[in-house]
């Protein structure tokens, strides 16, 4: 095969990425815009050792779940944030819930009889498919247009809205051919928050430069109101925060007088969740980001019991910056996840339960897979569609000591 060439193949079980795998001649090739079971026409778009990425531009035999994509953009060549546009929004549950198997299979080490005994599955959040993204960030060409970047590249693809921002962000004249000119950003971030603002962040070299409306917004989860910079983190789902929320507090149950840390907290939504369970005792937020810090020593200054430390959770853990016992923690890594020495030392300080907050199934897997050697066991797992048309998914996982009660191991 060659780079542009197209093939004819026929598309297997889905793979991590929005990709299917296929075969050719014996060569594994990474199929985007297609489904498990369809014969397509795939254009080759880069060629590796030992496997090689595709595009289907034509379908010959269309899997049932295959729909129209909503979005212009959402094609071959064009705006690579959608993976699943072409996918009916039922069975991208299904596909995202088929890579979570897939990934606690190969790097978790579970058994398939080990993953069917946990029960999950990936659930929707209200709101449907469309105009959900609260949080959108553009990026801008060298003509000063904001547009959205193709699949594993840096060409920034113009267009003149994305369908999966939230309807106040699809308002603001930002994008071509009516929208503003941004020569001095490389970035544009457009919010709208959960507590009604909206803002736009220009950014260069990473660096926020400008902002267009409030430069701190507020946003609601879990009874409370949260203040944050504009280009601060908070989840993209206006749903996802309370969903997460819940299903900590469920998995974890905490009580009345137990010890807390939430490790990598943000600007502190589970820090004060659980400290309003734990009634005063003692709650610990670590997270190392600048804004996030001082976000969270706004947000929970209320609360008693509550400490944050400035640290990375690596350094905050191995120079004994936070000290177990620890009753409970909450993880919620970045996309990378914890890592070894994170969990071993989580584990270390002997809590009686860990909920697990995760983006990316194979991070998440290969934590499940340093948790097992570590005498714990993954008890529980709970999918959420928090980006539809992506390919991404959220886990909320819970371990336990490999003697404590729950499913076997």
């Amino acid at each position: 095969m060659e780079e542009a060439e197209r093939v004819e193949l026929t598309v297997d079980a889905v793979a991590p990425g929005g990709h299917c795998v296929a075969r050719v001649g014996g060569q594994v090739v990474f199929v985007r815009h297609a489904l498990p079971g369809e014969r397509v026409i795939a254009e080759v778009t880069e060629l590796h050792r030992g496997f090689a990425r595709a595009d289907a531009v034509e379908i010959l035999d269309a899997a049932p779940d295959r729909v129209a994509p909503p979005c212009p953009y959402a094609r071959p060549g064009r705006c690579g944030g959608c993976d699943l546009q072409h996918v009916a929004p039922a069975a991208q549950l299904d596909w995202k819930l088929a890579v979570v198997r897939e990934q606690l299979t190969r790097l978790g080490g579970l058994t398939t009889a080990q993953i069917d005994a946990l029960g999950v599955r990936v659930e929707a959040l209200p709101g449907g498919p469309l105009g959900w993204r609260s949080r959108v960030r553009y990026a801008v060409d060298a003509a000063g247009r904001a547009g959205l970047l193709k699949h594993r590249s840096h060409e920034v693809v113009p267009i003149e809205r994305c369908l999966i921002a939230h309807p106040a962000i699809q308002e603001l004249p930002v994008l071509p051919p009516t929208g503003a000119r941004w020569p001095d950003a490389d970035a544009v971030e457009t919010v709208a928050s959960t507590g009604g603002d909206v803002a736009v962040v220009a950014y260069a070299e990473g660096v926020p430069t400008a902002v267009s409306g409030p430069e701190r917004v507020r946003e609601t989860a879990a009874g409370r109101s949260f203040t944050l910079p504009a280009s601060g983190f908070w989840q993209v789902h206006p749903a996802a925060a309370d969903a997460l929320t819940g299903a900590v507090l469920d998995l974890l149950d905490p009580q009345p007088g137990e010890t807390a840390w939430d490790l990598y907290g943000g600007a502190g939504l589970f820090a004060a969740a659980l400290a309003e369970r734990v009634d005063g005792a003692r709650v610990t937020l670590v997270e190392s980001a600048p804004d996030g810090v001082a976000a969270a020593r706004e947000n929970l200054a209320d609360l008693r019991g509550v400490e944050v430390v400035a640290a990375r959770v690596e350094t905050a853990l191995a120079r004994r910056r936070i000290t177990g016992p620890v009753d409970l923690v909450v993880l919620d890594p970045p996309r990378s996840g914890a890592g070894a020495p994170v969990v071993r030392d989580v584990v270390a300080a002997g809590p009686r339960a860990v909920a697990y907050v995760a983006c990316d199934p194979a991070a998440f897997a290969r934590d499940v897979h340093t948790f097992r050697e570590a005498g714990w066991r993954l008890a529980e797992l709970r999918g959420y569609d928090l980006f539809p048309m992506t390919q991404h998914v959220e886990l909320v996982g819970l371990f336990l000591p490999a003697h404590g009660p729950g499913p076997a191991r």
